[in-house]
């Protein structure tokens, strides 16, 4: 199984989640990508700051564009608060977490961001039972 994490450039928000999703679940059972509409030239520097800071390293992500083939492989799609622009995948079960943009945040603010989509993942994977058997 499959998890797409979707936003409009990949740079954010999306990139968050799925490093979260796929350093918390089991790999044997399902795995996590992240895309975009119109992605970004690279990940937001204070993202992938925050990230660092607890041990997620995404200065080698590169924002990637969703395509219908790349939306073809989700099992379940989670956009990112981008409302109207939100992607959209035929036939893929969609949530929507509504979360503001880290870009040009402070490191405050990103932080809070970050913590955030933490959680939210951390309650989905648990609600999936996709936890790894060690966590």
């Amino acid at each position: 199984m499959t998890v797409l994490f979707a936003c409009v450039h990949n740079a954010g928000r999306s990139q968050m989640a799925a490093a979260f999703f796929n350093a918390l679940a089991d790999p044997t059972k399902v795995s996590a990508i992240s895309a975009g509409t119109e992605p970004a030239e690279a990940v937001h520097p204070e993202v992938v700051h925050a990230m660092r800071e607890v041990g997620l390293d995404l200065s080698h992500v590169h924002p990637r564009r969703l395509t219908p083939e790349l939306g073809s492989q989700a099992t379940l799609l989670v956009t990112m608060g981008c409302g109207e622009t939100c992607p959209v995948v035929r036939g893929v079960q969609r949530e929507d977490w509504e979360l503001p943009d880290p870009k040009g945040q402070s490191p405050e603010r990103v932080r809070a961001i970050r913590d955030e989509i933490r959680a939210r993942v951390e309650l989905l994977v648990a609600a999936q039972r996709w936890q790894g058997s060690e966590r």
